[in-house]
């Protein structure tokens, strides 16, 4: 092969996993994260280990933005640190396998989720009880209160089940439901 037809042939590679990295962080910047740290982990995706500073060399940007990158990517645990043989930097592995990667990193969205909205919901309900109990509340606006009551009361098996789908993934069990398909 020659030179100049290798050279090409890298490129072509580059190109490839620039699409994907670009996927990547568009798909996390939908779901609250930052573009900057989906690339990040689009491109640790595609590398065995990284050092903060072959990160900030190969993305060019600064080092605490790159450690706070990855901190975020390791609150969810789709980025791992690790060591190298015969050096003491620390290196960070991203998560290769995407249904760990979805295992891990939408659990915990969901979890979090449903924790605030049945918080909310408890705490709006609670408030909206007052009124309903109050003897001094106009009669129409004790009907509103209950009608919203009961609209927030109708949200909660939503958020049951949010966190039953997310047991349920977490202990492997929805792939007896919906196995993966191994074919390509």
């Amino acid at each position: 092969m020659t030179n100049h037809h290798e050279e090409g042939s890298r490129q072509t590679i580059e190109h490839a996993k620039g699409l994907v990295i670009d996927s990547i962080a568009e798909t996390m910047d939908l779901y609250g994260v930052t573009r900057s740290a989906g690339t990040l982990y689009g491109t640790m995706y595609f590398e065995e280990d990284m050092t903060l500073d072959e990160m900030r060399e190969k993305l060019g940007m600064s080092k605490p933005s790159m450690s706070t990158g990855v901190k975020k990517l390791q609150n969810y645990n789709i980025v791992k640190q690790t060591f190298r043989k015969g050096t003491r930097r620390q290196t960070f592995v991203a998560e290769k396998d995407f249904f760990k990667f979805f295992s891990n990193f939408f659990t915990k969205m969901w979890i979090r989720e449903a924790k605030i909205n049945l918080d909310t919901v408890k705490q709006a309900q609670k408030e909206l009880n007052k009124l309903i109990e109050d003897s001094e509340v106009d009669e129409k606006i004790k009907h509103e209160a209950q009608q919203v009551y009961q609209q927030l009361e109708a949200s909660i098996p939503y958020y049951h089940w949010l966190q039953k789908l997310v047991d349920s993934i977490e202990s492997g069990e929805i792939f007896e439901f919906l196995p993966v398909d191994q074919e390509k």
